[in-house]
């Protein structure tokens, strides 16, 4: 078990996000201590990191509560939830190919100013690059 300021320190996520996930259904399963304070299991850390991997990757949280809630559902809703990240997955590999095409455009000016650089150095007489 890890208290929430071990899981702070494991997943990089503020204390406030951790408390304001479970108030909002995103973590469901927080156990609590004898005195009250939260206790988190490794199935609450690996769900955790699903959880980051949604957001980072363009997941509202109102999505990924609505994908908490089918969890929670049960296994009749598994091919509801599929769909639901093979979508997300779509959207994401879209959204990488856009990156990837930016990024393409951006590697190709910098080699036009690495280009034009070095016939500016080789006109001046500078030679030392």
């Amino acid at each position: 078990m890890y208290s929430i300021n071990e899981l702070v320190k494991i997943t990089g996520i503020p204390a406030s996000t951790l408390r304001y996930y479970e108030q909002v259904g995103i973590l469901p399963e927080v156990k609590r201590s004898v005195n009250g304070r939260r206790e988190y299991n490794e199935k609450v850390l690996e769900w955790l990191e699903l959880v980051v991997a949604l957001k980072d990757t363009g997941m509202s949280i109102e999505e990924i509560k609505s994908y908490t809630e089918l969890i929670l559902q049960g296994d009749n809703t598994l091919d509801v939830r599929r769909d639901f990240l093979t979508e997300h997955k779509k959207n994401v590999e879209i959204a990488l190919a856009k990156k990837q095409y930016h990024l393409e455009k951006i590697i190709r000016k910098i080699a036009v100013y690495d280009v034009l650089l070095y016939k500016k150095r080789e006109s001046s007489g500078d030679l030392l690059i």
